[in-house]
């Protein structure tokens, strides 16, 4: 564990001393940026005069509509490409590719970039979800650095060195840059994150949303004596034959969050600003989703059923699948029933699935926030 006063253990200089920490977000999903408002919250509870400024391309209304600070700052910047999806389950593995190598291609006007505006803005921490760039500009600048992650881009990309060596170099700058890190808080559902020199193992970073059945009735014009699902998704390409099919099961509600949009009279899109992602997980009866961390530790804290779909090239489905089948009631919906809209049999045996065998701890932010405030003293 780092020396919290040692510069040379945690690459600290005088500029540490400053309250302000920039805070990087991956806009691969809004998973990064979900558990990053968590994080972010409780830093804001907790320690007022810590100051932040989130850099990300998520838009700004999203963080505005988690976060309660009206202090925090935003500024875009993208340093990481994630995956390229053809929609929420399917991605675009040579599409990836070419858009990493446009990105790395620009690695070193990045960092000075970075290191030019973390000495602008006096700022005396980094934290990265899970960008390694801005944790590479920390290094060069002596600012302490923290990783906030379950898998780093590193360990997904690796997967696909066998299909075309290019991969390899990119796979490697990765490395490089997590190996910058001074701590890495690891989150439940973990991959091999092996780049990092050190981590600590933090709970779940979620929060539970309120149930607002009633209200969402209200706003959706629908029935709350009928089964209630979520389609959370970012994309999902149903065609008019796929949503007759959904339009038929008359015995359900479901709900989207826009931007996502179906016009069937049983599919209500949502607005964040008018509830909040977590207050309509809460008030659903299940979800039907893909697994990634933000939906994942959504039903988990707020203890709903999961239906989810495969997806393909992504090394952290299995990971997730296995947190599934531990701490949710759940079961799974091929890809080719979902895009034709056949959910009924899934959705039966949704409900009569058994409970989860274990649950999982909460706390996360709290404790992330704690550390990352210690390194900024």
């Amino acid at each position: 564990m780092p020396i919290e006063n040692d510069p040379e253990q945690t690459g600290q200089s005088t500029s540490s001393a400053k309250g302000a920490i920039a805070y990087y977000v991956s806009a691969h999903g809004y998973g990064h940026g979900v558990r990053s408002c968590d994080v972010i919250k409780a830093i804001n509870r907790l320690y007022s005069r810590i100051s932040i400024t989130v850099v990300s391309n998520l838009p700004v209304s999203f963080f505005e509509n988690r976060l309660e600070s009206g202090t925090n700052l935003y500024r875009g910047g993208s340093f990481d490409v994630g995956m390229v999806q053809l929609d929420s389950i399917r991605a675009d593995v040579a599409a990836t590719l070419a858009k990493v190598e446009a990105l790395y291609a620009q690695r070193d006007k990045l960092i000075a970039q970075e290191i030019a505006f973390l000495e602008r803005a006096c700022i005396g921490l980094v934290a990265a979800d899970i960008p390694a760039i801005p944790l590479e500009a920390a290094a060069l600048a002596g600012i302490p650095r923290i990783a906030v992650g379950n898998f780093s881009w590193d360990w997904i990309y690796s997967a696909f060195v066998e299909r075309d060596a290019r991969w390899g170099e990119l796979v490697r700058c990765f490395e490089h840059g997590y190996g910058k890190a001074d701590l890495l808080l690891r989150l439940p559902f973990s991959a091999d994150m092996h780049s990092f020199r050190a981590a600590e193992d933090v709970p779940l970073v979620a929060s539970p949303g309120r149930n607002r059945r009633a209200e969402l009735a209200s706003l959706a014009g629908c029935r709350e004596d009928k089964r209630w699902v979520l389609l959370s998704f970012t994309s999902l390409d149903w065609s008019n034959d796929a949503l007759d099919n959904v339009e038929k099961l008359t015995e359900y509600e479901f709900f989207t969050v826009l931007p996502l949009r179906f016009l069937r009279k049983n599919i209500h899109p949502i607005k964040r600003e008018q509830v909040p992602f977590a207050d309509v997980v809460a008030s659903v009866d299940g979800v039907l989703s893909k697994p990634g961390y933000g939906v994942v530790s959504d039903c988990v804290v707020n203890r709903k059923a999961l239906l989810y779909a495969e997806r393909t090239d992504f090394a952290e489905y299995g990971v997730l699948v296995e947190a599934i089948r531990k701490y949710l009631k759940h079961s799974h919906i091929p890809a080719e029933r979902l895009y034709r809209g056949e959910l009924c049999p899934a959705l039966d045996l949704l409900w009569n699935c058994p409970d989860p065998p274990l649950s999982l701890k909460g706390g996360g932010a709290e404790i992330a926030a704690q550390r990352i405030a210690a390194f900024l003293s």
